[in-house]
């Protein structure tokens, strides 16, 4: 692929950038010096208290002030400033060589998006908890959950087109940004491409904190797929604990020489509450990506213009009554045999359980219309 043959008419390279007074020069002369004769903007999203802004300005760079904290909060506000029709990003640390643009900039063609793979890694680049736990952790569990063909996927050395970045509308302030850009390139069918390329140690400190940041990153991966978190599991634990209740309600069963006495029971109606309710945090997940994120969703449209906290309310109430009224009978008839009847405890753990499972709907379609509340 030839770099003369070209769709675009300008690039816009911007760069977050945070205390990196040290490396920003460095990083604006290798984009200069590679883009030569070319028509391009460097843009640097500055939140910094040092002397990086005005060095960035000496440079020629646009220095977009805006004083906020977070990697996502810093690409958000460059990108704001954005003339050309391709974007290249990177980090300000010197951590990538933007020399090896070249290198990924003719994908541009044929792919939406390019990004880099750090392949070739020089020593004390990356910590060992990120290159053999961290990294490829995180990239596996993107892959697995959204079928992302992208070997690394916290590369920040990456190429998009303007109309796909456009598309995205992306909107997360932390480290979490990284990852959500490649979910909705993913979700929106964007060709994607990665190229290996080289990954040096960085000067100066780190903004990186591991276990804050990589949780941060699972965190929104399993909001963005909630099935894999929530639904699936959710659902299998209370058909099962359906089940044991529906074999156990009655008394001891026996399957395959078992006895299922109470001990199941208790068990089974455990497990039948735990359920339920992680069936409901996948909706509240939903919700949020809704409300929030703007992520729209036509299943849910349908479910919560059903569900509504009205129609939560009386399903709810009817069921937790329905619970009360069979625990309140057997109470009823044991009290007037002068307690000398039979007490049915199988059929007040039932009964217990119905009721609770009433009054978790009527809260849990509560929440769902305080969350719904941005979204409508």
């Amino acid at each position: 692929m030839s770099l003369n043959k070209q769709s675009w008419k300008k690039i816009s390279v911007v760069l977050p950038c945070r205390n990196e007074e040290e490396t920003i020069g460095v990083c604006i002369d290798k984009i200069k010096r590679v883009l030569k004769g070319r028509n391009y903007e460097i843009i640097v999203s500055d939140s910094s208290k040092d002397k990086s802004p005005m060095i960035a300005k000496k440079k020629g760079a646009i220095v977009v002030k805006h004083d906020k904290v977070g990697y996502g909060n810093a690409y958000l506000e460059g990108f704001k400033k954005i003339t050309g029709d391709v974007v290249v990003i990177g980090d300000a640390d010197d951590t990538y060589d933007f020399l090896e643009i070249p290198k990924l900039l003719p994908y541009i063609e044929k792919y939406d998006f390019v990004m880099g793979q750090r392949k070739y890694l020089k020593k004390g680049s990356m910590p060992l908890l990120h290159k053999y736990i961290g990294n490829p952790l995180l990239s596996f569990m993107l892959r697995l959950f959204f079928g992302a063909k992208v070997k690394d996927t916290h590369c920040g050395f990456r190429i998009i087109r303007k109309s796909a970045l456009d598309d995205l509308k992306l909107r997360t302030t932390g480290m979490e940004f990284a990852s959500e850009m490649i979910i909705k390139a993913v979700k929106n069918k964007l060709r994607i491409k990665d190229v290996p390329i080289h990954y040096y140690p960085r000067i100066g400190e780190s903004k990186l904190s591991s276990f804050r940041d990589g949780w941060r990153h699972i965190r929104f991966m399993l909001l963005y797929s909630p099935a894999h978190l929530f639904f699936l599991p959710g659902a299998i634990i209370f058909l099962l604990g359906m089940i044991g209740m529906l074999l156990t309600s009655s008394g001891t069963s026996t399957i395959l020489g078992f006895n299922l006495g109470i001990h199941t029971l208790v068990f089974s109606t455990m497990l039948t509450i735990l359920g339920f309710q992680l069936i409901f945090l996948t909706l509240f997940a939903k919700v949020f990506l809704f409300a929030v994120l703007k992520e729209k969703n036509s299943f849910l449209e349908k479910l919560t213009n059903f569900l509504t906290f009205e129609k939560g309310i009386m399903i709810g109430g009817v069921v937790s009554l329905l619970g009360m009224v069979v625990g309140l009978t057997m109470i009823i008839n044991w009290i007037s045999s002068d307690l000398k009847g039979f007490f049915n405890p199988e059929l007040a753990i039932v009964a217990s359980t119905i009721t609770i499972l009433g009054v978790q709907l009527v809260f849990n379609v509560f929440y769902l219309s305080i969350l719904g509340i941005e979204r409508k």
